[in-house]
């Protein structure tokens, strides 16, 4: 709706004595412009998140303190391997295997996952992965959940204190989710999510501290602030840093970077470049270095025992092509590109599966297991 500017011509018929400017009633206009826009902007915040927050982030950084002052050694050790369980039920679960189709796994692996991407309490497997592919689909745009443009604090906590974009849920509704409404694990996980939500974040982590080696309840506690903290944090950098700071050997025409230090804190996850241009890559990378990528060596692993099949990866031909084609000249074997050429939104896709998928593109990519019967 847009403002009325009353103008002196008019504020004169309504008053003879008059004697303002024009000026001045198109500041006022302008004011109230402003403060309709900062009223809309406060009422998109979603306060109870934003409470919630600010508490976990203020208790975390106490649980930092406690850990080298009163938190007993073992109650950290335990804090941080219960962590790392989290973080790959993110990175092998909720990110590789459900939201980009990038490998399958059978039901025992997926119940492990499904257990682990709980623990990180990051919202319910469906959700995440839907807001996933929304993401990659509609990269940096209004329908982007965490959209990179809109700043480093959006894209990275910002998202989660506002209410979404209208353009977010749409997408959301057209986004392909079939294959996840028929995943068992998917489905039993997302009806019982605020059962299991809090007993294997909170409640678990807390108290077996507390039963086994007699921790203190409170110093239990602050552990599992600042552990859950900590892996929030370092899964957001994905979607902040990754799409701001770092080399772009593979398509300089897209926000998303090689950021080393994201692929460190975050598993492997921080060769976002590569990601975004081959999202159904299994190692989410070029190389599985891992060092910088032990979510691949955690599904390398299982697919040696039959447990992970399908693994999807992109052939070395295609990938040199691609950098020649498209790349910033930062990769380490291959020259600058010398082509404008440029991708458009058209050219996204979430993941294998995406029905915008050329079958050109599904011929380069190789099947490193034999897929299940």
């Amino acid at each position: 709706m847009g403002t009325t500017i009353v103008t002196t011509e008019t504020q004169s018929l309504r008053d003879p004595t008059s004697y303002i400017r024009k000026g001045t009633d198109q500041k006022y206009a302008i004011n109230e412009t402003a403060e309709s826009s900062n009223s809309k902007f406060w009422s998109l915040i979603v306060w109870k998140n934003v409470i919630l927050f600010l508490y976990v982030h203020l208790a975390a950084i106490y649980g930092f303190y406690l850990a080298f002052t009163k938190i007993k050694g073992i109650t950290t050790v335990w804090g941080l391997v219960y962590t790392s369980c989290g973080g790959l039920g993110i990175t092998a679960g909720a990110h590789r295997l459900w939201a980009h189709r990038s490998y399958k796994a059978t039901w025992q692996l997926r119940i492990i996952l499904g257990i682990f991407q709980t623990i990180a309490f990051q919202n319910h497997i469906y959700e995440w992965a839907r807001d996933h592919r929304v993401h990659h689909k509609f990269s940096e745009t209004d329908a982007d959940p965490h959209n990179a443009k809109r700043g480093f604090f959006f894209s990275h906590v910002g998202w989660l204190l506002m209410k979404k974009h209208p353009d977010v849920k749409s997408k959301g509704k057209v986004v392909d989710m079939s294959d996840l409404e028929e995943d068992f694990v998917v489905v039993f996980q997302r009806r019982y999510y605020y059962i299991l939500m809090p007993l294997l974040t909170f409640i678990i982590p807390t108290l077996v501290p507390v039963f086994l080696w007699n921790e203190d309840p409170w110093m239990a506690w602050y552990s599992t602030m600042f552990r859950w903290v900590l892996a929030l944090n370092c899964t957001w950098l994905v979607n902040s840093a990754a799409h701001m700071w770092g080399n772009k050997p593979y398509d300089k025409n897209i926000s998303p970077a090689e950021n080393m230090s994201v692929a460190i804190l975050a598993y492997g996850e921080g060769f976002h470049n590569y990601h975004h241009v081959f999202p159904y890559d299994y190692k989410a990378a070029e190389l599985g270095d891992y060092m910088l990528n032990p979510t691949t060596a955690f599904i390398d692993f299982f697919a040696r025992i039959g447990w992970a099949y399908s693994l999807k990866t992109m052939s070395r031909k295609t990938i040199m092509a691609r950098i020649l084609r498209t790349g910033d000249g930062t990769h380490k074997r291959i020259g600058r590109s010398n082509s404008p050429d440029c991708h458009t939104q058209e050219d996204h896709v979430w993941g294998w599966g995406d029905a915008d998928m050329k079958e050109e593109d599904c011929k380069f990519v190789s099947v490193l297991e034999e897929e299940e019967e």
